[in-house]
């Protein structure tokens, strides 16, 4: 007998990495140049262009390909796993707030911790040439797991500069998106 999906429950885990464009984007620099050091060796041109191209392309863009593969973040019950160049895991109840902030163009999801730590997460992202349609809904669904996870005993803790007497935000929220 099949089990429905609202009977099923919520999933254990959830697993959020860049877009296959996203992974993808990284060989356009080497598919661009490419054509134009082979037409350029053909016109008579140096080697020497050629072969840090063929290099590239073939040695140095597949591992790239492999290496960004892990980079993203897996949500679990007890805490956020970030799969950077290190893994590091952040537990629910030391989070303070999640928020999407714009670099270079891009938007990426940021989670803060109680110690003050920023923590840029690098899938899932958007922006011009890395556009992933579903950007908010990943967002929203992060956001959602830390309200469900954080546990009842959970308590907003201020941030660094507020323990000396810096100033909070106007809402008395630190964390609160700018206005």
């Amino acid at each position: 007998m099949e089990q429905s999906r609202v009977e099923a429950g919520p999933p254990e885990s959830v697993r959020y990495r860049l877009t296959r464009r996203q992974g993808l984007l990284s060989v356009l620099p080497a598919a661009v140049v490419m054509p134009f050091q082979v037409l350029l060796w053909l016109d008579g041109g140096p080697i020497g262009p050629l072969c840090v191209s063929l290099l590239t392309w073939g040695v140095l863009v597949p591992m790239g390909l492999i290496v960004s593969r892990p980079f993203g973040v897996t949500l679990t019950p007890s805490a956020a796993v970030v799969h950077n160049l290190r893994r590091r895991t952040i537990p629910w109840s030391n989070v303070q707030g999640i928020r999407i902030e714009s670099l270079f163009g891009s938007r990426t999801v940021a989670i803060y911790e109680a110690g003050g730590r920023r923590t840029r997460l690098r899938a899932p992202i958007t922006g011009f040439l890395t556009w992933d349609r579903g950007f908010e809904e990943k967002f929203h669904t992060i956001g959602r797991w830390w309200l469900d996870h954080r546990g009842p005993d959970w308590a907003p803790v201020p941030p660094p500069g507020a323990w000396w007497g810096g100033p909070l935000a106007p809402d008395g929220n630190p964390y609160a998106p700018p206005a």
